[in-house]
């Protein structure tokens, strides 16, 4: 716990370093796995981890790769360990891929405010994604806002409504 807590403070500092004095420059070949996933290089592109098969096919290693994917306005960045978690993200995800739009829970994290309204870095790397199949974030977001308050309705309503429908006793 500690260490990790450490590492934290340290990457904040290069962070830190990296943004006063230009100095340290990200490379996503340089960056080692666990901070590698949702890093941009100093020159705006974003760091994926990628699989490589090692020792004649018989090891599989992960190793971090530059993308072709731009961050808007973004360079030279390593994403915090808060809005990884804020997001519910994975510094082990593999790749970047369109799949956790699909998926409900992930989008409720992605537009909670602790996420959409603290993470730029996230949120316009899932803009783009998003944008690239054709769906504009910010309605995404809002369609999921409106069906969760449906569905709250739904299931608060049922009850309700039984004992209201219930039939009355004919009268004597």
């Amino acid at each position: 716990m500690a260490s990790k807590f450490f590492l934290s403070l340290v990457f904040a500092f290069l962070g830190f370093l990296s943004r006063a004095s230009g100095v340290v420059d990200i490379a996503c070949e340089r960056l080692d796995v666990s901070t590698c996933a949702y890093a941009v290089s100093s020159l705006g592109l974003r760091c994926l981890l990628e699989k490589q098969i090692k020792r004649a096919g018989l090891q599989e290693v992960l190793v971090c790769q530059t993308s072709r994917i731009e961050a808007e306005g973004i360079k030279n960045y390593i994403e915090s360990d808060v809005c990884i978690k804020a997001c519910q993200l994975n510094r082990y995800a593999v790749g970047i891929s369109t799949d956790s739009l699909l998926d409900a829970k992930f989008i409720r994290k992605l537009c909670s405010m602790e996420c959409y309204n603290s993470c730029p870095n996230i949120v316009d790397l899932y803009f783009n994604l998003a944008a690239g199949e054709g769906v504009y974030l910010p309605n995404l977001c809002e369609n999921n806002k409106k069906k969760v308050v449906r569905r709250e309705l739904v299931v608060t309503s049922p009850a309700k409504f039984q004992a209201a429908n219930s039939p009355a006793e004919p009268p004597v």
